[in-house]
């Protein structure tokens, strides 16, 4: 019977004849010890081996070899052959007592096969979960190299520009399809995802042309809000590329940190909206990116930019306060206005971004390089 299904295997089935002879071998005793176990069990159901050890004979390499799909088909064909050999070996009235057994039989080896890549497929998932983990941690502490690129393309990491890291608070619930399912929403619109949990926290590297844009990033991010837990939800700034992805995870997390100073903020919100936030917190890279950044070019820009909204925001917004403190126009004023939020993309008449500027002045005034020249200019 085993050399008849061998044979019968390499007729039916093409990609059979395709395999090495190792693991057609092996696929020869896995159904010799189908048949063995089938004529135990027949013997005697009460003392007979599960069908679980009937696949115990392979090594686990072969699962990697051949699929569910192609299992199924080796197991159909080996159940017909010994159908067909039954009806040839056994008298007439016993046929129809085998008949029902090894339909019987064939179940359970039906059933043991889809638990054997049950089993794998679980194995393989939580090893992915690991890899992903360790990916992301790297990302995290700024290890990220050609080593961790090359982990993150066997988790299926495709995005080669546009990458940004957004963190949030974990959920609740441990739910063990949480990776999966954030990357089947995320890929709906063509971006790459790489989570994990980091205590209470989830961290996600998104990875796509839509995160070039802050807008575009947002609108994404926003997309995944369920899957975090309650809280803010930051989201750093684009970099070009995922071993640079470390100082978008570092901006992020520094706005996680100092999100609860503005309990308005929208959610989720840009690492870089947070920049007066995370400066009074102590972050070195906001205080270095308002002070080079928004304060710089208004100083560079001359043209009575800097005195202008010092002035303005001393009047408290007011147009014709300021041009009456610096003996101009109000449409002068107004002009100036205009160049200001040209030039910062900050709108000195927004309060928020009236407190952007206003720190903005205080940090470069105390950090940048030969401001009190430019100033005087």
């Amino acid at each position: 019977m085993a050399t008849a299904a061998a044979a019968e295997m390499e007729q039916r089935h093409a990609w059979f004849s395709a395999l090495g002879a190792e693991h057609r071998s092996w696929v020869g005793v896995v159904a010799r010890a189908g048949i063995d176990g089938f004529i135990e069990w027949f013997g005697d159901p009460d003392s007979a081996s599960s069908g679980l050890e009937v696949f115990a004979t392979a090594p686990r390499a072969l699962a990697r070899h051949i699929s569910l799909h192609q299992t199924v088909e080796l197991v159909r064909t080996t159940i017909e052959v010994v159908e067909s050999k039954l009806q040839e070996l056994l008298p007439r009235g016993d046929r129809p007592v085998a008949q029902l057994a090894i339909i019987q039989y064939s179940r359970e080896i039906a059933f043991a096969a889809a638990e054997v890549y049950a089993r794998a497929a679980e194995t393989r998932g939580a090893w992915d979960a690991r890899l992903e983990a360790l990916v992301v941690d790297a990302v995290v502490r700024g290890e990220a190299d050609e080593t961790v690129l090359s982990r993150a393309s066997t988790m299926g990491w495709t995005a080669t520009s546009a990458v940004a890291v957004a963190v949030g608070a974990a959920p609740g619930n441990d739910d063990p399809r949480l990776g999966e399912d954030l990357r089947r929403t995320a890929a709906r619109s063509d971006v790459d995802l790489l989570s994990a949990i980091q205590g209470d926290r989830l961290v996600l590297v998104l990875g796509g042309r839509p995160m070039a844009e802050v807008e575009s990033g947002l609108t994404l991010t926003g997309r995944l809000l369920d899957f975090f837990g309650p809280g803010p939800v930051v989201l750093g700034p684009s970099v070009d590329h995922l071993v640079d992805a470390s100082a978008s995870a570092r901006s992020a997390l520094s706005g996680l940190r100092a999100a609860a100073a503005w309990q308005e903020a929208p959610r989720p919100v840009s690492a870089v909206d947070l920049l007066p936030e995370r400066a009074l917190n102590g972050d070195g890279h906001a205080r270095r990116a308002l002070a080079h950044e928004v304060f710089g070019p208004l100083a560079e820009a001359g043209g009575g930019l800097l005195e202008t909204l010092v002035a303005f925001l001393d009047a408290g917004t007011s147009i014709e306060g300021t041009a009456r403190a610096l003996f101009v126009h109000a449409n002068t004023v107004r002009y100036r206005l205009r160049r200001i939020t040209e030039v910062s993309g900050y709108n000195p008449a927004d309060p928020r971004d009236a407190y952007v500027l206003r720190m903005a002045l205080t940090l470069g005034r105390l950090l940048g390089p030969g401001t009190r020249d430019q100033e005087s200019r």
